[in-house]
């Protein structure tokens, strides 16, 4: 999740997006090699294409449209600066979660389909939001009062 907030960092318009998708693919490299699963990237690439395009379409949209609005200077940029991150952080949560249910469940990449985890996805999608959430909080630096006489 951090890696995917790092990459909706990046302000050029739709690199951010190329990104975080590289941070998806290496999520699932690394857990296709947890679950002894064989990884191909071109095939892999298709699957999440095809879950992220069908399932999180309205969540996809509007991190694509946030990244869009970078190529409007300043507020643009800002505006893009917060949504993009917690977007991709929430997408990359509920990919993760899902892929490890499918393959906890004796799963592979050739038999996943994303019909089949629409609703579990928007849950993931919904959970994962509150999560990136509650890191960014604990991320946070906490100002403290100073205690040195003026």
């Amino acid at each position: 999740m951090l890696w995917a907030t790092g990459g909706g960092l990046i302000p050029v318009p739709m690199l951010d997006m190329i990104a975080i998708t590289a941070v998806e693919l290496k999520m699932l490299k690394e857990l296709s090699s947890l679950y002894e699963l064989p990884f191909r990237e071109d095939q892999v690439k298709s699957i999440l294409t095809s879950l992220l395009a069908g399932v999180g379409a309205p969540a996809l949209g509007a991190a694509i449209t946030a990244s869009l609005l970078k190529t409007i200077p300043i507020l643009g940029v800002l505006s893009g600066a917060i949504a993009v991150p917690g977007a991709a952080a929430a997408l990359t949560y509920a990919v993760g979660k899902v892929f490890v249910q499918h393959f906890a469940s004796g799963g592979t990449f050739l038999d996943f389909d994303p019909k089949k985890v629409r609703e579990h996805f928007a849950r993931q999608f919904e959970e994962g939001k509150l999560v990136a959430a509650k890191t960014k909080v604990e991320a946070s630096p906490k100002v403290e009062a100073s205690t040195k006489p003026a």
